[in-house]
């Protein structure tokens, strides 16, 4: 299994990964590193949540492992040309990528939803880098398999500024080579543990997910830096981001 973490200028639960760095960091940014770290600890001194049985940790770790070995090599490769879509925003209103990038380069992140964690601590990082991403001329757009009203309620609850799209026929996750199915046991372990149905948020019968990923568009449509990992824990660094985006 390989972290994809690249650039190019300019031509719940699996397996924690190594992930280089790109940048140097940028004290301007805040660190999703750190944010993470301080999370786990917090947790581990609350020593709170639900006592999992053995089996359902087996059925934890076997999930991880076989989306590991099922998609290896996620993503889309850097170079390669970012395919369009077209998806609703948490207000319902449609939101072109092609469109956006007439703007300016994009900053596109895959999530997972509001449910998880790890992500809301990635997207509070973006919000605060957002000043440094919109200094570079680019705007942040992310995607979620969850329902319009799901994002909206983290619009309103954590004052997001940035674009939410809603993935829900889960077309453009399958473009990205980014989709996979969440399996039942797996889905089954959610509800009995942490009371967490996935149909809830994605819709009725969507045991789906996305591998979280990050992509640095250009104008062109031209993916120039970009990370995708399985381990869902892993998340592009707000300062790789940045340093990515300085020769556009």
């Amino acid at each position: 299994m390989r972290t994809r973490y690249q650039v190019a200028l300019p031509v719940v639960l699996f397996a924690a990964l190594a992930m280089p760095p790109v940048a140097m960091a940028d004290e301007s940014v805040p660190s999703y590193e750190q944010a993470r770290e301080q999370f786990e600890d917090k947790r581990r001194q609350n020593a709170k949540g639900p006592k999992l049985s053995s089996e359902d940790r087996q059925i934890m770790q076997q999930a991880g492992e076989d989306l590991a070995a099922s998609m290896p090599d996620p993503g889309l490769e850097v170079g390669a040309q970012a395919p369009d879509f077209t998806l609703p925003n948490a207000f319902g209103e449609s939101v072109s990528l092609y469109e956006q990038l007439e703007n300016g380069p994009v900053v596109l992140v895959f999530y997972r939803g509001a449910w998880c964690p790890y992500c809301n601590l990635q997207l509070h990082t973006l919000r605060e880098s957002l000043p440094a991403i919109e200094a570079e001329g680019a705007q942040l757009i992310t995607v979620t398999p969850q329902k319009p009203d799901k994002s909206l309620e983290q619009v309103k609850e954590d004052d997001y500024p940035f674009e939410i799209l809603s993935d829900l026929d889960s077309s453009v996750m399958k473009a990205y080579n980014l989709y996979f199915e969440v399996p039942m046991e797996l889905v089954d372990v959610y509800r009995r543990n942490f009371g967490l149905d996935l149909a809830d948020y994605n819709g009725d019968g969507r045991y789906v997910l996305p591998v979280p990923a990050t992509y640095i568009i250009d104008r062109d449509g031209v993916i120039l830096a970009g990370a995708a990992d399985v381990n869902y824990k892993e998340r592009m660094e707000p300062a790789a981001i940045v340093e990515a985006l300085k020769p556009l």
